[in-house]
């Protein structure tokens, strides 16, 4: 069903509100047959996007809301969150920053909501990647990160005025004989002290 504006050959163009097969429903701005310009659809399964679209796909500025209750606000580029954007994930959590083909991607800084601590750094395909700093209520980490799991050296900051330095050391697993078939399990990085000192400025860049 469609209501609104169409072209000299019939098509829907300009102002109109839609309500598709699936049960979802569009109200917004069409380009000749498509949806362009700005507009509001509704999914039938509660989520809901406004924003812009170009020729059909979400493109520009926008804010969808999940059915979850979460919520993203910010670039879109052929229907993914692309550029910059913030999102509100169900938990509490937040993530503001740059995106790529729908993940995390680039600078951004994540919140967590539970703690309150803060990550702010590189992301690569929705990971932690990359120079970064963990920002924690009384003490922070500042150091690089690989696959969400800091490593390498680095150095703890406390807010007392004193700094710890070291490096975060991936552990072997030791292999037993039976368990052939099972993948190795992935062991927490473990942090190594080698000095405590005043204040020092350092960034990952002074190591190379």
């Amino acid at each position: 069903e469609y209501e609104g504006d169409r072209d000299g050959e019939g098509q829907r163009h300009g102002f109109g509100k839609a309500r598709l097969p699936n049960g979802d429903t569009y109200e917004g701005e069409y380009e000749h047959g498509l949806r362009s310009g700005h507009g509001t659809y509704r999914f039938k399964n509660g989520a809901l996007y406004t924003g812009n679209y170009l020729q059909n796909k979400k493109h520009g500025k926008g804010v969808f809301f999940y059915p979850d209750g979460s919520k993203y606000a910010g670039d879109w580029v052929h229907d993914q969150r692309q550029g910059y954007g913030e999102y509100l994930y169900a938990n509490g959590d937040t993530y503001t920053g740059e995106w790529a083909n729908n993940k995390r991607h680039g600078q951004g800084t994540y919140v967590y909501k539970e703690t309150g601590s803060k990550y702010v750094g590189c992301w690569v395909n929705g990971i932690q990647n990359g120079p970064a700093e963990l920002i924690h209520l009384n003490h922070r980490f500042k150091g690089r990160f690989l696959n969400g799991k800091p490593l390498g050296r680095g150095k703890f900051i406390f807010d007392i005025g004193c700094e710890q330095h070291g490096e975060y050391i991936q552990p072997v697993q030791e292999k037993e004989e039976e368990d052939e078939d099972e993948p190795p399990l992935s062991l927490e990085p473990i942090w190594k002290v080698s000095e405590i000192t005043k204040l020092t400025p350092w960034s990952p860049h002074d190591e190379e």
